[in-house]
């Protein structure tokens, strides 16, 4: 897989949420902080982001607002609307239902994904507390149609909606991710969207998560890369905040862990192997140095609870 997609499948556990709920104003919603990811979608109306130390963000139908980190925040009809605050439950009755006030409409689709942040990319770490993408008439075009699909299932619901819900929503995180990296992230000195950017660091970046197990050095990554070894690890720590093999050794204990809680089954010599150990009792030490626990310990723990 590529980088982004490895870095939101290395944290992802459960399935991703979303219920429908349509407002009449005045009205407000108060989203306490939480361990997951949200999302709300503005399917019509208009409403406003609000969140302590920033001013309000106005919102229109299609546009999209991404909650990263799970920080506190509210949607309001204005700004000055009295906020009630949100105990989601994740189904259609996840909010009070409308009141009978003849104000303007306003039809939102909330939801989060549940993630084990133990593992969390720095990719994802370094994105900003909110990522508001407004819709753009000829623009965004695949984000734009899972959003519309995604009301059409939410709005109708027919045999296959159940399994057809967690995979556009799946979708709907990575085209949110692409479309900001694309669009806002910075790529001018370090950071991620520089990384990924970078012929040389973005391509050593994709050998690594690529091919875990294979036996990488700075010297054969700066080769496949066209760089001296010194001027290729130079410019990886600059943009990548860590040097090449301490990087390396990070994301083969991340897809380690990824590994030991989707498979139950899988021994423990074998997941060593698959990050590129041959010798279990290094792999077990490099693990706990990593995640402070053994192995066997962190696949028996409830990831909801990192």
């Amino acid at each position: 897989m590529d980088v982004v997609s490895d870095a939101v499948a290395a944290i992802r556990t459960g399935r991703p949420q979303a219920a429908r709920t349509r407002r009449t104003a005045p009205w407000g919603l108060r989203f306490p902080a939480d361990p997951g990811t949200g999302f709300h979608v503005v399917l019509q109306g208009r409403c406003w982001l609000l969140s302590a130390g920033c001013d309000p963000v106005p919102l229109s139908a299609g546009d999209v607002v991404l909650v990263p980190h799970g920080d506190e925040f509210a949607l309001a009809d204005a700004p000055g609307s009295e906020l009630v605050e949100v105990t989601p439950d994740m189904d259609d009755t996840w909010v009070p239902a409308p009141d009978a006030s003849a104000g303007p409409l306003t039809v939102l689709m909330c939801g989060s994904y549940q993630l084990d942040r133990a593992g969390a990319h720095p990719l994802l770490a370094e994105l900003p507390a909110f990522l508001h993408l407004p819709r753009r008439v000829g623009g965004r075009t695949a984000l734009n149609a899972v959003v519309d699909l995604l009301g059409d299932e939410l709005d109708q619901r027919r045999p296959g909606t159940d399994a057809a819900i967690p995979a556009l929503l799946d979708a709907m995180l990575l085209y949110i991710l692409r479309a900001w990296y694309h669009d806002h992230a910075p790529r001018t000195g370090g950071g991620w969207a520089a990384a990924l950017d970078d012929p040389a660091v973005g391509s050593a970046l994709q050998h690594m998560h690529a091919e875990p197990a294979t036996a990488w050095t700075v010297e054969l990554l700066s080769r496949r890369a066209g760089m001296s070894r010194a001027a290729f690890s130079r410019r990886f720590t600059e943009l990548v905040g860590r040097p090449p093999m301490a990087y390396l050794t990070w994301w083969r204990m991340t897809t380690a862990g990824r590994i030991l809680r989707d498979d139950a089954d899988a021994p423990l010599r074998a997941v060593a192997e698959r990050v590129g150990y041959t010798s279990e009792f290094a792999f077990n030490r490099a693990f706990k140095r990593e995640f402070g626990t053994t192995p066997g310990a962190y696949r028996r723990r409830d990831p909801a609870h990192a």
